[in-house]
């Protein structure tokens, strides 16, 4: 007797990055699978987590978009955070029970912008026990969560610019500008030492990732109101795909190479190709020139030691 098997919907074909403006309470995670499940998309991935505490951007990336996820996670940084001075918690964050309180001396700007001084630029930092690392394929915070504390190694990060906001008699605003793999929770437990009262972050968002600071991000409750008004699944996918940016987006900091139509052949076959008078180096987006402005975008590629630039990572066409 045959049986009959219903066929498993795996989603439909989605290109193109979502920003999400991430509420508080939730991992990032679980913010992707609910947009995921919206989207109805077939493959998605986020490019960045951020604490459940925290808000803000979370670049979602979809199909064709996932192929270059890293170029965002690589990229830059700006949070806004609040910090709570005279409170040490285990977690750097709200989220954990205080260890310690101190008492908070009064701060002058001119004193804060000292100290903040010190954390401008080339830093060190040793990573929280309630961070993501891996310990022998174990997140750190499942073992800070079962009392166990391992050595983390320090690591150097970049603070392009920390500015004081507002200072209040026990708690101060920061923007952070920062390089990838910054933990804000640690800057501003550092400060806190230095100060000498202790501090932990209560509140943190993420305004900027890359180049896209200026960019719009849309709450989940704007996504749910679309599904929920839409008369038809169709009506519901179009008015959905109109908050996507496009492709390019994931390496929109990158410098571009313009290819002609012959120069895009063999990138495409795999081949480098001579682009003459480039003075750029490293990393680079292709562009074919020729095409329209929705098929200009190739992907990535390299320049080579002898100027020509060879294709990396492409999209697929066709």
């Amino acid at each position: 007797m045959a049986r009959n098997y219903r066929r498993r919907d795996r989603g439909r074909a989605v290109n193109g990055v979502f920003l999400l403006d991430k509420p508080a309470g939730i991992t990032s995670n679980d913010a992707l699978q609910r947009v995921k499940r919206i989207f109805s998309a077939a493959k998605a991935g986020h490019t960045g987590s951020l604490d459940p505490l925290a808000t803000g951007m979370l670049p979602i990336c979809f199909g064709e978009a996932t192929k270059f996820s890293q170029f965002m996670l690589d990229a830059d940084k700006i949070y806004r955070t609040t910090a709570k001075l005279g409170q040490r918690t285990a977690s750097g964050d709200s989220d954990s029970d205080v260890l310690e309180t101190r008492p908070v001396q009064k701060f002058s700007a001119d004193q804060l912008e000292r100290v903040l001084d010190g954390f401008r630029g080339e830093i060190e930092q040793i990573p929280s026990m309630y961070s993501a690392l891996k310990h022998k394929g174990q997140p750190l915070y499942k073992l800070a969560r079962q009392g166990l504390e391992v050595e983390r190694k320090p690591r150097q990060v970049k603070i392009f610019s920390l500015r004081l906001l507002e200072l209040r008699p026990d708690e101060m605003d920061l923007e952070v500008h920062c390089s990838k793999g910054t933990y804000v929770r640690t800057l501003v437990e550092d400060i806190g030492e230095v100060l000498g009262c202790g501090a932990h972050v209560i509140a943190l968002r993420r305004t900027a990732v890359g180049g896209l600071g200026q960019s719009t991000m849309h709450r989940m409750e704007g996504l749910e109101q679309i599904v929920s008004a839409a008369e038809s699944i169709s009506e519901r996918n179009q008015q959905l795909d109109t908050l996507l940016l496009p492709t390019a987006a994931t390496v929109d900091n990158l410098p571009e190479i313009a290819l002609s139509e012959l120069m895009t052949y063999y990138v495409k076959q795999g081949q480098p190709v001579f682009v003459p008078n480039t003075k750029v180096r490293g990393t680079v987006v292709l562009l074919n020139k020729e095409a329209d402005e929705a098929d200009r975008f190739l992907g990535v590629g390299e320049i080579l030691d002898d100027g020509r630039v060879a294709p990396r990572r492409l999209v697929t066409t066709g």
